[in-house]
C-alpha cells in the first residue's frame, strides 16, 4: 500500500469516526435540558471533530491527487518511483482545473512506447511553472515511468537519471532502424565535443514520423582543431530546428576514426 492510499484511507476513516462519535453523543445524549429540547446533544463541543474532519479530509484528498505529491516532493510518486521507463509522446495538453503555488496542474495524453516495444495511449498529470508549459506540446518525446499492469496511466520521470531515459530511447531508434549498434558504441565510448552544421540536406525520406536529414559538420577536437564529416540521422518534426545550418550540436567520434561522427539530441527536444 503507498503512502497515497494510506494518507487517503486515514483521512477517510478520521472523517467517518468524528461523525460516528458525533451522531452518537447526540443520539444518546441525557444531560440537562435548560433549553427546552435537546439542544445541548447537538450544539457543543462535541462538534469540534465533524469541523475538523471536514477540514482535513478535502486538504488530504487534495494534496494527494495525481501531480501534487510529486509537485511538493520533486520526486515521483513511490508506486513508480522504480517503475519501467518508457518514451511518452504529446498528443495534447489541457488544464485540469488545479493550481498549486499558482502553477497549473496539467492533463497530457501521451502516445507511449514501452522497453518491450508496444505502444498504448496513456494520461500523465503534472504541476508545471508558467515559463515551462509551452515546452509541453504534440510531438514532444518524454521520458515517462509506467507500469505493465496498469497502462491507463503513467507519471513524467522526475528521477533526472538521464542514463535509463537514453537507454530507453536507444532501443527504441534501434527497433525502428533509426541508428545502429556501431553509432550507439561511438555515442557510449566516443570523445564528447561540439560541431557547427555547415550544411543541411533533406533527401525526403521520412520513417515513422522522422525526417532523414544529412549533415555537413565542422567538428572541434579537444585541442581545438577541428574537422569536417557527413553524417545522417532521423529525427522528429519538433527536433527539425536543432538541425538547422549554424546550430551548434554535441556530437562524439573515436579518435582513430573521425568519418563517423554521431549527434545527441535532447529526447525533449
Amino acid at each position: 500500500m503507498n503512502l497515497k492510499t494510506i494518507a487517503r484511507a486515514v483521512a477517510a476513516a478520521f472523517l467517518v469516526v468524528a461523525f460516528g462519535y458525533y451522531l452518537l453523543h447526540g443520539l444518546t445524549y441525557d444531560g440537562p435540558d435548560e433549553y427546552g429540547q435537546d439542544i445541548l446533544a447537538w450544539v457543543g463541543p462535541q462538534m469540534a471533530l465533524p469541523i475538523i474532519a471536514l477540514t482535513v479530509t478535502p486538504i488530504v484528498f487534495a494534496f494527494t491527487g495525481d501531480g501534487i505529491l510529486s509537485a511538493l516532493t520533486g520526486n515521483n510518486s513511490a508506486e513508480y518511483r522504480n517503475a519501467g521507463v518508457g518514451l511518452g509522446t504529446v498528443r495534447a495538453v489541457r488544464h485540469t482545473g488545479v493550481t498549486l503555488n499558482h502553477q497549473p496542474q496539467l492533463r497530457i495524453d501521451l502516445s507511449v512506447e514501452g522497453a518491450d516495444g508496444k505502444v498504448f495511449p496513456s494520461v500523465a498529470k503534472l504541476v508545471v511553472p508558467q515559463h515551462q508549459m509551452a515546452m509541453l506540446r504534440p510531438g514532444v518525446v518524454l521520458p515517462v515511468r509506467y507500469l505493465p499492469h496498469r497502462t491507463d496511466k503513467v507519471e513524467i520521470d522526475l528521477s533526472g537519471d538521464q542514463r535509463a531515459a537514453q537507454h530507453a530511447m536507444n532501443e527504441a531508434m534501434l527497433r525502428k532502424g533509426f541508428t545502429t549498434r556501431g553509432k550507439l558504441d561511438i555515442a557510449e565510448r566516443g570523445i564528447a565535443t561540439q560541431a557547427v552544421v555547415q550544411t543541411l540536406s533533406v533527401p525526403g525520406e521520412i520513417r515513422d514520423g522522422h525526417t532523414r536529414v544529412v549533415l555537413g559538420l565542422v567538428v572541434t577536437r579537444p585541442d581545438g582543431s577541428t574537422f569536417t564529416a557527413r553524417t545522417e540521422k532521423y529525427v522528429p518534426p519538433t527536433a527539425v530546428g536543432h538541425v538547422q545550418v549554424g546550430r551548434i550540436l554535441r556530437t562524439h567520434y573515436l579518435p582513430q576514426d573521425e568519418s563517423e561522427v554521431v549527434i545527441a539530441i535532447p529526447i525533449s527536444a
